[in-house]
């Protein structure tokens, strides 16, 4: 990566692997689980440390549960807006609590980053929570390559520490 974007900290200048203490909760749909997976490789190699459901909640264990430690433990939240996560009613419910729980810590503050994926239009609908209509957020489909819009979610998270 040549520069930075907008005065953010280039990823460069971390070592891979070097933890900075910042957990984070990716919100998704279950049909994003891909995108989902590679903000959170490209997170871990910045060195933040990322909650995964799949790696995290075992069989049997109490799904709301788990999430609902996630979140109180996270410092940070990524909310992936898809068109799959604005349409689906569980996404969109799960999204509402997550975002609801997140917007009463104050150690979310400047640390909920709203990340859109695929048709930007997806932000004009009623179905997406407000907050997040009126947030700045980050378009991945504004940079050459989508590797390059997740760095910058973690550039902005990296300047939050």
């Amino acid at each position: 990566m040549v520069g930075t974007d907008a005065g953010l900290p280039s990823l460069e200048d971390e070592p891979h692997g070097r933890q900075v203490g910042m957990k984070v909760f990716i919100c998704h749909a279950h049909s994003d689980e891909r995108l989902a997976h590679k903000v959170a490789a490209i997170l871990e190699q910045a060195g933040l440390e990322v909650w995964d459901a799949k790696r995290e909640i075992m069989p049997g264990d109490n799904w709301a549960q788990e999430v609902s430690n996630a979140l109180q433990e996270s410092e940070a939240m990524v909310v992936l807006l898809t068109p799959d996560a604005v349409t689906s009613q569980w996404a969109r419910w799960e999204m509402g609590w997550e975002i609801g729980y997140a917007l009463g810590e104050k150690r979310f503050s400047k640390r909920l980053i709203p990340v859109v994926a695929g048709d930007s239009e997806v932000l004009n609908t009623k179905e997406v929570p407000w907050i997040l209509r009126h947030q700045k957020t980050i378009d991945l489909t504004e940079h050459e390559n989508e590797d390059e819009g997740v760095r910058e979610v973690a550039r902005t998270l990296l300047q939050a520490v």
